[in-house]
């Protein structure tokens, strides 16, 4: 990827108390795609095998090597400060952690966020960790023929549907004498367990869709949680001792409205919710319906949907929403041309729906997303320090075949909120293994990275 130093423009401050025009012009710097090495940067691909980044392989997660490219390209050691107002899984954090870097995170979604609380504690006394865990898995082995008198008539559906009667019945027993340890313990193998939960299941759950009716090899849940729970320990033992109490402070919260300190941090690096109608509440509704976090759709949209970004057709109430006059007075202020060509494609979509089956609220989703993201990205401005850099993993968009440039737009958003210039490069393509799906549209689309300057 090749570096944004290299590309500096002669501009002048748009911090102005008008406001008011925000345009394509030498503020935007659009750089040749990356290497084929880097192409990987916004998939979870790199981490699937990395210590620690392996606990929870969350397909919406990105790479930790664009973490440590972006480190080493800024020269952010010890010292500095990192920050990512969409935590996820904690990837940015793990690797600024793992080099002495302290940083902070905010994610919204709270099964997600109780992940990441474990992805970045590692203050153990392993001593203590691996008698713990030894007596545990133990006791559980031997123990097992209790399983059996579990009532599973309050399960969820979905559960019951992923797991034979008696390794569900495994797992549950697993997950009561998980809950009888103290903390930090019972956070640990509580990931443990979360994380062994796919592995285990005898119907299809591989990220991002649950396949029930498509059957596979089920695995013993006892088994597939001792190894999970040995390989996490394992994982933490790799981490270098002068490293595992470095300071990282993770907030249960809305990267919208945050409470950080004016001109707090050194560097951001995060990757919101695209605009790809990915629901991140179901996607995680296997791992929140076991742990008794939610039971229906219900509890998942009051728990979990209801805090995040607008990013998908099921967050959407039409009679919330006016469609005719979805973007806010806040990005019409900002950036006035661009709300106008944003409410276009609103508009658009609004007839091109009631064409399509399923008339799906794409219209709102892509108003209100941008809604939520100017404040994020103001939000963003606001703790940032002068002449700072703010690193977006982005995907542009094409509801219904009408193609939204994301981070186009939300480089020019940030134009208009103060950033002095925006850099744009793209990591690879996407969108090919859809090309037969003849419901899906055939525009071309691209993840990219995009470098925002205050």
């Amino acid at each position: 990827m090749k570096s944004t130093k290299m590309v500096k423009r002669k501009s002048k401050n748009t911090k102005t108390t008008k406001r008011t025009r925000v345009a394509k012009d030498s503020r935007a710097v659009y750089l040749p795609p990356a290497t084929q090495a880097q192409s990987q940067y916004g998939t979870f691909a790199d981490s699937k095998q990395a210590p620690i980044h392996r606990w929870f392989q969350y397909p919406a997660g990105f790479s930790y090597r664009a973490v440590e490219y972006v480190l080493e390209e800024y020269g952010v050691a010890p010292g500095k400060i990192v920050y990512d107002p969409f935590a996820g899984t904690a990837t940015t954090l793990v690797v600024c952690k793992s080099r002495g870097i302290e940083s902070y995170g905010v994610e919204a979604h709270p099964f997600v966020f109780e992940v990441a609380s474990v992805k970045t504690f590692w203050d153990y006394t392993f001593a203590d960790l691996d008698s713990l865990a030894a007596k545990l898995i133990f006791e559980i082995q031997t123990e097992i023929g209790k399983a059996e008198s579990i009532d599973l008539a309050q399960t969820p559906e979905l559960v019951r549907k992923c797991f034979s009667d008696e390794n569900l019945r495994k797992l549950l027993f697993i997950r009561a004498r998980i809950q009888e340890l103290e903390e930090p313990y019972r956070a640990f193998f509580t990931v443990a367990l979360t994380c062994a939960l796919r592995q285990a299941s005898g119907a299809a759950t591989g990220w991002p869709y649950i396949a029930p009716k498509k059957r596979i090899r089920e695995k013993d849940g006892v088994q597939v949680f001792s190894k999970q729970a040995y390989q996490m320990i394992r994982d933490l033992k790799t981490i270098p001792a002068q490293f595992r109490q470095s300071p990282c402070h993770l907030v249960l919260g809305d990267a919208r409205h945050t409470e950080f300190e004016d001109e707090k941090f050194d560097l951001s690096f995060t990757s919101p919710p695209y605009l790809n109608n990915y629901d991140y509440a179901d996607r995680t509704r296997l791992e929140t319906y076991f742990n008794g976090f939610a039971s229906t759709w219900g509890d998942i949209t009051e728990k979990v949907r209801s805090r995040l970004i607008m990013s998908a057709t099921t967050q959407i109430n039409r009679g919330d929403f006016d469609s005719a006059n979805i973007i806010s007075d806040n990005l019409r202020e900002i950036a006035p041309d661009l709300a106008a060509d944003l409410q276009g494609n609103v508009d658009k979509l609004s007839r091109l729906r009631l064409t399509h089956g399923g008339k799906k609220s794409y219209d709102i989703m892509v108003g209100q997303y941008f809604n939520d993201m100017t404040l994020a990205l103001a939000d963003n401005y606001r703790v940032l320090k002068p002449g700072s850099k703010s690193i977006w993993i982005l995907g542009d968009s094409a509801p219904y075949g009408v193609y939204i440039p994301t981070e186009e737009i939300l480089g020019r958003i940030a134009l208009g909120l103060g950033f002095r210039n925006y850099a744009i490069q793209q990591l690879r393509k996407r969108g090919d293994k859809w090309k037969g799906n003849t419901q899906r549209h055939h525009v071309a689309l691209k993840e990219s990275i995009l470098t925002l300057t205050k």
